[in-house]
């Protein structure tokens, strides 16, 4: 255990990421690169603001998530201001668990609270998505898929499984990066045309409502095998 301003205890990079798999059903951060950079990012973030409330950082990443559908709406060349405001929302949902898990705060209201805002942010970027040329019925497949794969894990903990098996092709950092670069690039094709901008759009929706329908398929996989009937 190392400290940060002499005032609060910050677990180590190990540390931090048991404590991230003790959080989230036993899964490994470690058997995703992805995964395991992203949690080490904001770890990295986190230590130097250890005493910032996580709250804080949670409200902070609902906002800019909202935000960034002001630029998808404006078009053109904002989309590339839309994309880096969901990256930056990622950022901030990772940096307030970092904060609560490294510094000891973490809690299950906290937990919950957390996976609430996150369905939230995802519901925005699934509108961010819309309003810069996606298919409303994609947008809406897009954002369902986002929300599924959690509420399987959800509904399995309720049903008694303990761990939900490996992390699967949609987690968390890919759901925002795909739809960071989805709008930033199309934010730098604007030039060329509004048809190719709505092409972009439909085709980074499509791709991520594909993956999410392969996550639900290795996450129905791995908790058929873990249900006891």
């Amino acid at each position: 255990m190392d400290w940060t301003g002499g005032t609060r205890a910050v677990l180590s990079r190990d540390e931090y990421l048991a404590a991230w798999s003790h959080w989230h059903g036993g899964t490994d951060p470690t058997a995703s690169p992805l995964v395991r950079g992203w949690l080490t990012a904001a770890y990295t973030l986190a230590r130097p603001v250890a005493g910032l409330s996580p709250l804080v950082a949670t409200a902070f990443g609902l906002l800019v998530a909202v935000a960034a559908v002001g630029p998808a709406v404006a078009g053109g060349h904002w989309l590339v201001a839309a994309g880096l405001l969901v990256g930056l929302s990622g950022l901030l949902d990772s940096l307030d668990g970092a904060l609560a898990i490294a510094t000891g705060r973490a809690s299950k209201r906290g937990y919950v609270l957390d996976s609430a805002v996150d369905r939230l942010t995802e519901a925005a970027y699934a509108v961010a998505l819309w309003v810069a040329g996606a298919p409303g019925w994609l947008a809406a497949a897009f954002g369902a898929l986002c929300w599924l794969p959690d509420y399987l894990r959800a509904r399995a903990g309720q049903a008694g499984v303990s761990e939900t098996g490996d992390i699967s092709v949609w987690e968390r950092p890919t759901r925002v990066a795909m739809t960071g670069m989805t709008l930033g690039g199309a934010g730098v094709v604007a030039g060329a045309g509004g048809g190719v901008v709505a092409a972009v759009v439909t085709a980074g929706a499509a791709v991520g409502a594909l993956l999410g329908l392969v996550a639900v398929g290795q996450l129905s996989r791995s908790i058929r095998r873990a249900l006891p009937d």
